[in-house]
């Protein structure tokens, strides 16, 4: 498959910038005329709601226009001390996407491949592979033959692609993944651009709207369940207020609801697979034994399900504290010094995002956390640093 994507890339590449876009738009539009349908194959195979299944569709569909200013912007011919700087096409773009969002996270990587001018071999996770085939089929009914194949497959499938004659790997998943596709890559230098999970603080300082502080914390660690790579995974409040936050974070929480995706009202879908799920369950009931506080949920699940969890007073030694949850777990510390919660944001081998709720000082917190999405009273986009991220590094402050 990676020779005939070489082929056709030669004949793809050649096809002026204006045609590709609109290939990638007249395939778009026939997915937004296809959105009821591949969201409810999107519940169904991957469990979240079909709000938010529908959101992800949508975004995905009117997402064309987006990423053709983007890429036309940045393949743009610029003039550098009298010389001509020209922007070519990589070649054949290996495309390895995640199971939790899984439109999203290969659309956006694989419509700017595409725009570009490079060939993609896509694999989606084994967990959900119908919806990335329906999805793929769509595309191929407007895009010419082979310049966007779907391979489909588990560990195995992904080593192989990683390892064969392409030009650029594309992944969204797992340090552990991340770094075994370094290794492999490694033998002829492919390029890489990777995201890879994260472990995302939240700060609330003394003079933070506690409400709306509440509020952010809990829909960013419910978010798809909590199975999110910018959930918030970690918060840590100054014991002034933080008996009011507990209290107010705890009331929000009870609020939500597990379910199946269809299920009227329910905002917290099952967890992908037994073994995450377990992962989720060994995380609190670690917490719990080393004296974490119960405010809401952490033990009792119901089959393929975590119910709605708040924990306070997680400490360093905790697991939750220093590996990634992904699950529906709001897990709180307390701090007297503003440096001892910054130390301990800091204390990851993550940096995907961070947070930071309160008034003026909010962004002069925010600059000592070392990730690569700062949000500032807000939630944050896509980006990275340290072991989150590679291909792209910056700071955006939000």
């Amino acid at each position: 498959m990676a020779t005939v994507a070489a082929q056709v890339q030669k004949s793809w590449r050649e096809t002026a910038v204006d045609e590709r876009i609109n290939y990638i738009v007249e395939a778009s539009k026939l997915a937004q005329d296809k959105a009821e349908q591949l969201a409810v194959l999107l519940s169904q195979e991957m469990g979240k709601d079909i709000r938010r299944s529908y959101s992800e569709v949508m975004g995905c569909a009117q997402g064309a226009p987006y990423f053709a200013n983007q890429v036309c912007e940045a393949i743009q011919s610029r003039q550098v001390s009298g010389a001509t700087i020209e922007y070519v096409p990589l070649g054949v773009a290996a495309v390895i996407s995640p199971w939790n969002y899984p439109l999203a996270m290969a659309n956006n990587l694989l419509v700017p491949a595409l725009i570009a001018g490079n060939t993609v071999l896509f694999k989606p996770s084994e967990e959900t592979p119908l919806i990335a085939d329906a999805y793929i089929r769509l595309f191929n009914q407007i895009l010419p033959d082979k310049v966007l194949q779907i391979i489909h497959g588990g560990k195995e499938q992904g080593q192989a692609i990683v390892e064969a004659d392409i030009n650029i790997i594309a992944f969204t998943g797992s340090m552990a993944s991340g770094k075994d596709i370094m290794r492999r890559a490694s033998g002829s230098l492919k390029r890489l651009i990777m995201e890879l999970g994260g472990n995302d603080p939240m700060i609330v300082l003394d003079d933070a709207d506690i409400d709306r502080a509440a509020q952010f914390a809990v829909a960013s660690s419910f978010e798809n369940a909590g199975q999110m790579c910018t959930s918030t995974e970690r918060i840590y409040v100054d014991e002034k207020i933080a008996d009011s936050f507990e209290q107010r974070t705890a009331e929000i929480a009870s609020q939500y609801q597990i379910g199946p995706w269809n299920k009227e009202g329910v905002n917290i879908g099952p967890i992908i697979n037994k073994h995450q799920r377990r992962k989720v369950i060994e995380h609190i009931d670690d917490a719990i034994n080393k004296g974490a506080r119960i405010l809401l949920g952490g033990s009792d699940h119901p089959d393929h399900f975590i119910k709605p969890t708040v924990l306070a007073d997680v400490t360093t030694e905790m697991r939750m504290e220093k590996e990634e949850t992904f699950g529906p777990v709001v897990s709180i510390s307390r701090y007297k010094n503003i440096n001892d919660a910054i130390r301990r944001a800091n204390a990851t081998d993550y940096g995907l995002g961070a947070v930071v709720f309160g008034g003026s000082s909010a962004t002069d917190v925010g600059r000592q956390i070392e990730a690569g999405m700062i949000g500032i009273n807000s939630g944050v986009g896509a980006g990275g640093m340290h072991q989150s991220y590679i291909g792209i590094h910056h700071i955006d402050f939000l």
